[in-house]
C-alpha cells in the first residue's frame, strides 16, 4: 500500500538510516566479519526485494513439489509471520507449548498442499530448525522469504521480481516498499520475473546490477472452492457466472484483483486489508455491505486469507477461495540452470 506523500517525506530520513544499516550488514557478511551458518544439505533461497507478494509462497510450493516428485527429501524453513503455535492435535496453544509447530497463514497453505512431501520448520532461527530437520533425514531445504536472511548460507539464491510493480516506488522502508537497494540484486544467482512473459524494461534495470540468468513465471488459477469446503464439494463450481466482490489481506492486493479479472471473473468491486490481516465479524459485515452495494452475488479471497477468517461471520453471501500456483516458463532450462548453480556453489564450498 502506497503511503501518502507527506508521510513518505517525513519518513525519508529513517529510510536513509535503514538503508545504511542493511547495506552495512550485507557488507559485513560478505567480508566475513559476520559468518554465515551452513547446513550440511542443499539450501535454495526464495525471496524478493520489496515488501509484499511477488509470488514467493507459490514459488516455494512449486519447488518443493517438483523436488519431492524427483525423490528428494524436502524441508521448508520459514519465519512464520504472525504464526500461532499448534499442538500435535492441531489446536492452538501457548508459545511455550512442547512438541508444537508454529503456523502462519502462509505455512498453513504450504502444509495443506505439501503434507507427506515436505517438512516445515518455522521460526526465527532457521538454522536451528534446519538442523532438527536434518536429523529427520531432510537433505534439501527451501528457505522461504530468504533473500535478506543472509545469516544462513545457501546454494542457490532465487530472487523474484514482480513485473507489474518491480521496485515499489523506489524508496526504502519505512518510506517505501524496498527492503534493500536495487544493488542487492547482485547477490542473486537466478532472477525470476513474475506476472509477465516479457518485461524488457525490468530486464534493462536488472541488467545494470547482475548478469544472473533470468526466467519468467506467472500465477496460475488451480481451483476455486467454497470456504470451509474442498474442491470436491458439489457446489464448488457454482461461482461460474456470479458477480464477485474481491477482498484480500496480502502483500500485493492489486495483483490479485487484476488476476481475478484475467481469469474470467466478473469483478464487481474490491476491498483491501493489510498483509496477514486477521478478519473480524465487523470486517465481514462491512465486506458484505460493500459487496451488496456493488451488486455482487458472492465474495472471493485467496487461500491465505481463508486461514484468517476464523473469527469472521459471513451471513448473506457465499465466500469462494482461490488456490493459486506458479507456472514457470521454459521449465526444463530453468531446472537445468538451477541444478548447475547448485553444483557449482557446492563444488566451490568443498
Amino acid at each position: 500500500m502506497k503511503l501518502p506523500f507527506i508521510l513518505r517525506w517525513l519518513l525519508w530520513p529513517f529510510s536513509l538510516l535503514y538503508g545504511a544499516a542493511v547495506v552495512t550488514r550485507a557488507w559485513l557478511y560478505r567480508i566475513g566479519v559476520f559468518r554465515q551458518k551452513r547446513l550440511d544439505a542443499v539450501v535454495i533461497s526464495v525471496g524478493n526485494l520489496t515488501v509484499g507478494g511477488a509470488g514467493k509462497t507459490p514459488m516455494v510450493m512449486y519447488l518443493a513439489q517438483r523436488l519431492a516428485d524427483r525423490g528428494k527429501r524436502i524441508g521448508i524453513l520459514s519465519r512464520g509471520y504472525r504464526g500461532q503455535v499448534r499442538t500435535d492435535e492441531g489446536a492452538a496453544a501457548s508459545p511455550d507449548a512442547d512438541s508444537s509447530v508454529i503456523l502462519s497463514d502462509e505455512t498453513w497453505v504450504m502444509e495443506r498442499h505439501l503434507a507427506g512431501k515436505a517438512r516445515i520448520g518455522v521460526g526465527a532461527d532457521r538454522y536451528a530448525h534446519g538442523r532438527t530437520l536434518q536429523q529427520q533425514g531432510i537433505e534439501w531445504f527451501i528457505l522461504d522469504d530468504g533473500f535478506q536472511h543472509v545469516r544462513l548460507a545457501r546454494d542457490a539464491n532465487i530472487l523474484l521480481i514482480d513485473a507489474k510493480d518491480p521496485f515499489g516506488d523506489g524508496k526504502l522502508l519505512p518510506a517505501g516498499r524496498l527492503r534493500e537497494p536495487k544493488a542487492a540484486m547482485a547477490r542473486a544467482d537466478l532472477i525470476l520475473i513474475t506476472r509477465s512473459d516479457h518485461a524488457p524494461a525490468v530486464e534493462a534495470i536488472v541488467s545494470h546490477y547482475t548478469n544472473a540468468p533470468l526466467f519468467y513465471a506467472q500465477p496460475e488459477l488451480k481451483e476455486i472452492y467454497l470456504e470451509g469446503r474442498g474442491s470436491d464439494d458439489t457446489r464448488a463450481a457454482e461461482w461460474l457466472g456470479k458477480r464477485m466482490f474481491v477482498f484480500c489481506g496480502i502483500g500485493n492486493p492489486a495483483a490479485f484483483v487484476e488476476n481475478a479479472s484475467q481469469w474470467g471473473m466478473d469483478v464487481a468491486g474490491h476491498m483491501e486489508f493489510p498483509d496477514h490481516h486477521h478478519y473480524t465479524r465487523e470486517n465481514a459485515y462491512e465486506i458484505e455491505r460493500r459487496a451488496e452495494a456493488a451488486g455482487a452475488q458472492a465474495l472471493l479471497c485467496t487461500e491465505k486469507d481463508s486461514y484468517n477468517l476464523r473469527d469472521a461471520r459471513f451471513k448473506r453471501l457465499p465466500v469462494y477461495v482461490c488456490r493459486i500456483a506458479m507456472r514457470v516458463n521454459d521449465t526444463e532450462k530453468f531446472w537445468e540452470t538451477l541444478y548447475s548453480i547448485i553444483e557449482s556453489k557446492r563444488s566451490k564450498a568443498q
